[in-house]
C-alpha cells in the first residue's frame, strides 16, 4: 500500500502549494461562528500520514478563518466543536465556494455533542438548500485508503458508529461524523469528558486525508 500511495502522490505533493510551505499540504483547523474552533481535535494523524504514505504534510493544523479569502489556499480544513452556533453569511458563502471548487471538509460533532450536530446539519441545509449528507457503507474505498477499517466501535458505549459523506458533481466533498473523531488520546488536556468519539479515529482520519488528497 506505501508503494502505490507512493507513486500516485509523488505528483500531488510537488503540485500543492500552501500557504507558508511550498510542496506541503497544510490543514486548516477553521475559526467560525463568532470565533468557534476546535481545541480538542487531534492533529496526530497528519504525522501518521506522512509516516504510511509519501503525502509531505505540515504535521500542525494552520488556524483558518471561514469567512477569510486565506481559507482558499488550502485543500482540506477540519470543523469540529461543541455546542450550538450560527455561520455570518459570508462564511455560509465561502464554505459553499470552497466545497464546490475543489475543497474538502472533514467535519465531526466533538466528543459526540448534540447540539453542534443539530447546528451543523441545519447549516449544510441552509447553505444548499437540502438535505445533503448520506451514509458512506463500509465497502467505500476512505475506509481502507491506508488502513484497513471495518469497524467504528464507539469509545464509551455500545454501538456503532457510520460516517456520511456529502458528494458535488460525483466528488465526495464532505465527510461527516455525528459522533468524535477528536482522537482525544493525542490531544493533550482533551478527554472527551461526559461524551463520546469512534474509537479508531486516528486511522480514520489518516485515511479521510488521503482519499480527499488522491481523489
Amino acid at each position: 500500500m506505501k508503494t502505490l500511495l507512493s507513486i500516485l502522490t509523488l505528483t500531488l505533493t510537488l503540485a500543492v502549494s500552501s500557504p507558508a510551505k511550498e510542496g506541503i499540504v497544510q490543514c486548516g483547523n477553521l475559526i467560525y461562528g463568532g470565533g468557534k474552533t476546535s481545541t480538542c481535535f487531534s492533529d496526530e494523524f497528519l504525522s501518521s500520514v506522512q509516516k504510511e504514505t509519501s503525502i509531505a504534510t505540515d504535521r500542525r493544523f494552520r488556524p483558518v478563518k471561514l469567512a477569510g479569502d486565506e481559507l482558499f489556499e488550502f485543500p482540506f480544513v477540519v470543523m469540529t466543536g461543541e455546542g450550538d452556533f450560527s455561520l455570518t453569511p459570508k462564511e455560509r458563502e465561502n464554505l459553499k465556494r470552497f466545497l464546490t471548487n475543489g475543497g474538502f471538509l472533514l467535519a465531526s460533532a466533538g466528543c459526540s455533542n448534540a447540539e453542534w450536530n443539530a447546528s451543523f446539519r441545519r447549516e449544510m441545509k441552509t447553505i444548499f438548500g437540502k438535505e445533503v449528507f448520506t451514509k458512506l457503507e463500509m465497502k467505500h474505498p476512505v475506509f481502507n485508503t491506508v488502513f484497513p477499517v471495518n469497524d467504528l466501535g464507539l469509545k464509551k458505549s455500545d454501538g456503532h458508529s457510520a460516517l456520511e459523506g456529502f458528494e458535488h458533481e460525483g466528488r465526495l466533498v464532505v465527510v461527516y461524523s455525528p459522533d468524535g473523531l477528536n482522537n482525544t488520546a493525542n490531544a493533550p488536556g482533551c478527554c472527551c469528558c461526559g461524551g463520546n468519539e469512534i474509537a479508531n479515529s486516528l486511522q480514520l482520519n489518516v485515511n479521510i486525508l488521503a482519499y480527499a488528497l488522491l481523489h
